[in-house]
């Protein structure tokens, strides 16, 4: 327990960095051509890895916001403002970062477990088996995060609350957007989606059994390592 809350603090720090670039590229503090603290002093600063401080930048740095130069530093665009008032005008969808998502995940999935097993019925328990074999047979990434989705999509079903539902569709909608897909790409190799398959299994597999305790633990294993593999947190 004490290391899933430091992760979770983890994920919270990094996207209160993520927050704090934009508040200030909000506010006008740092303008077109303003150069941006060091990886260093960010680390410092929030208390995290250079490797979460990168990938917080590389989100940035992909909605146009900074510009990074190798032995330069980082700098703020001309493309700035606009991307940032676009990002502030959009739906909640595209504002919610991957690490904001994973914050989310990681507070919600293991908590509505005890609703899925006492809910659940043989359909359901059908079609996260379904999700899982598509899953395993697809031959391309985005195929297999197609129903790596649908499966905690259809474990929130299971819990029969149309409240859980809508929440864990929004949920699949973040992940459907350009940033997930990004960090996704760079974290999956085959050796970890083989990992992925293997905890889906695991989790399904334990609510079949109507096993709360199994179920929660594999849930969240799943949800720590995915959260290391996609942030380097």
């Amino acid at each position: 327990m004490i290391w899933f809350n430091r992760r979770r603090d983890l994920v919270s720090t990094a996207a209160s960095l993520r927050e704090f670039i934009l508040a200030s590229l909000r506010a006008g503090r740092w303008r077109a051509g303003d150069r941006l603290p060091t990886e260093r002093e960010l680390c410092e600063q929030f208390g995290i890895s250079r490797t979460s401080v990168r990938r917080v930048l590389q989100e940035l740095k992909d909605l146009g916001a900074i510009t990074q130069t190798v032995g330069s530093g980082t700098y703020v665009t001309e493309r700035a403002a606009a991307a940032v008032s676009a990002l502030a005008s959009g739906d909640p969808v595209r504002q919610t970062s991957p690490s904001e998502l994973m914050e989310a995940r990681l507070a919600l999935e293991p908590a509505i477990i005890e609703m899925v097993i006492g809910n659940a019925t043989p359909a359901d328990f059908e079609r996260m088996d379904a999700c899982c074999e598509r899953a395993e047979a697809a031959t391309t990434l985005e195929e297999f995060e197609h129903w790596d989705g649908m499966l905690h999509e259809v474990i929130a079903g299971a819990a029969h609350n149309s409240f859980v539902a809508n929440v864990f569709r929004l949920m699949n909608e973040v992940r459907s957007q350009g940033e997930w897909g990004v960090l996704k790409k760079r974290s999956v190799t085959p050796e970890r989606r083989l990992q992925y398959q293997a905890e889906h299994r695991r989790l399904v597999q334990a609510l079949k059994s109507r096993d709360t305790g199994a179920a929660r633990e594999a849930a969240m294993e799943h949800l720590l390592r995915v959260q290391r593999n996609l942030l380097g947190a």
